[in-house]
C-alpha cells in the first residue's frame, strides 16, 4: 500500500512539474550551414523508450507549411536522393535555401511513450545586388517613399541607405549633424520614408543590403529632385483657362449676332378644320328615304 501511494506521488510531481523519463535532446539546437554543402540534424532519446521506438522527422518552412522529412523510416519523396537516417539523426548531402525552417524529431514507443526535440536550420545564402525605386521627382512638403529590397539573401537581409555618399543614421536625431532630418528608417524591410520632404532631402541615393552569409551588395545610384510648388504656374494656368472660356462665350454671342448660327424653325399654327353636324350633312329629318345629300362641304 504505501509502495502504491509513493508511486503515485512520484508520478503526480513528474506530472506537475513537468518532469519525465521519456526524454528527446539534440546536440545542436541551431544550425547555420552555407548553401549546397551538407549538415547534420542530431536527435537522441532516453533508453526508456525501449530498443526500437517510431521516428519521425518533420520540417515546417518560413510559411508555416509542414511536411514529413522521414515517414516510417524512410525519406519522404521531396527529400529521396540527398537526405538519409542514420540512427535518430538527419543527415543532408545538400541544402538549398527552402530548407530554411525548422525541423521536428518525434519519438514515440507504445500509446503514452512520446517525447520530441526541435532543431532551427538557417540556410546561409549571401544577398543581390537589392531592387530600388526612388522618385525622380517629388514637390516640397509632399510625402516621399524609397523602397529598397533583396529577396535571395538567408538569413534575411537587412538594410543601409547612403545620401550623397554619406551613411544615413537610423536614429537622425541623435546626431548632432542630422537633428534637422524628418526621414523614417526601416532596417528590416528597406523603407526610407520622407513624410514631408525639403529642399535638403533632394540628392544620390544608394541602398546596401547585408547579411552574416556573405558580402554585402549596393544598388545603382538614384538621383531624387525636390522642386517648390510652382504656384506661378497654377495661377497662370487658371488665367489663361478663364480667358479661353471668355473668348469662347464672346465668339458664339458674335456668331448669333452675325446669323452665322443656324436660326431655329418657326412653328407654324396647326389648321383649324370646321365640321358640320350630321343632320346638315346627311340631310336631316325630310329625307326619310336616308339617300346622302350634301348640303355643305367642309370648310378649312
Amino acid at each position: 500500500m504505501l509502495v502504491s501511494w509513493l508511486v503515485s506521488v512520484a508520478l503526480f510531481f513528474n506530472a506537475a512539474t513537468g518532469v519525465s523519463g521519456f526524454s528527446v535532446t539534440t546536440s545542436n539546437a541551431d544550425v547555420r550551414v552555407k548553401e549546397n554543402e551538407g549538415t547534420d540534424l542530431t536527435c537522441s532519446y532516453s533508453a526508456d523508450f525501449g530498443a526500437n521506438p517510431r521516428v519521425e522527422w518533420k520540417f515546417k518552412n518560413l510559411l508555416g507549411s509542414q511536411t514529413y522529412v522521414i515517414f516510417n523510416g524512410k525519406a519522404t519523396t521531396p527529400y529521396s536522393g540527398r537526405v538519409t537516417m542514420y540512427g535518430s539523426n538527419l543527415r543532408f548531402s545538400k541544402v538549398t535555401r527552402e530548407d530554411n525552417g525548422v525541423y521536428d524529431c518525434e519519438v514515440s514507443s507504445g500509446s503514452s511513450q512520446f517525447g520530441e526535440v526541435r532543431v532551427s536550420m538557417t540556410v546561409l545564402v549571401p544577398p543581390a545586388v537589392p531592387l530600388c525605386r526612388v522618385p525622380t521627382s517629388v514637390t516640397t512638403g509632399r510625402k516621399a517613399m524609397l523602397t529598397c529590397h533583396d529577396s535571395v539573401g538567408s538569413p534575411p537581409s537587412k538594410y543601409k541607405w547612403f545620401k550623397d555618399g554619406v551613411l544615413l543614421p537610423t536614429e537622425p536625431s541623435k546626431i548632432a549633424a542630422f537633428k534637422n532630418a524628418t526621414y523614417k528608417l526601416n532596417t528590416d524591410n528597406g523603407n526610407l520614408e520622407f513624410p514631408a520632404t525639403t529642399k535638403m532631402d533632394a540628392g544620390q541615393y544608394v541602398c546596401e543590403a547585408f547579411n552574416d552569409a556573405g558580402p554585402s551588395q549596393r544598388s545603382k545610384t538614384l538621383k531624387m529632385e525636390v522642386r517648390d510648388l510652382n504656384t506661378g504656374g497654377i495661377v497662370a494656368g487658371v488665367i489663361v483657362a478663364l480667358l479661353l472660356v471668355a473668348l469662347l462665350v464672346f465668339g458664339v454671342w458674335y456668331a448669333n449676332k452675325k446669323g452665322y448660327l443656324p436660326k431655329r424653325a418657326e412653328s407654324k399654327p396647326k389648321p383649324s378644320v370646321v365640321y358640320q353636324p350630321a343632320s346638315s350633312l346627311y340631310g336631316g329629318g325630310d329625307d326619310e328615304d336616308g339617300e346622302f345629300k350634301q348640303k355643305s362641304s367642309f370648310v378649312v
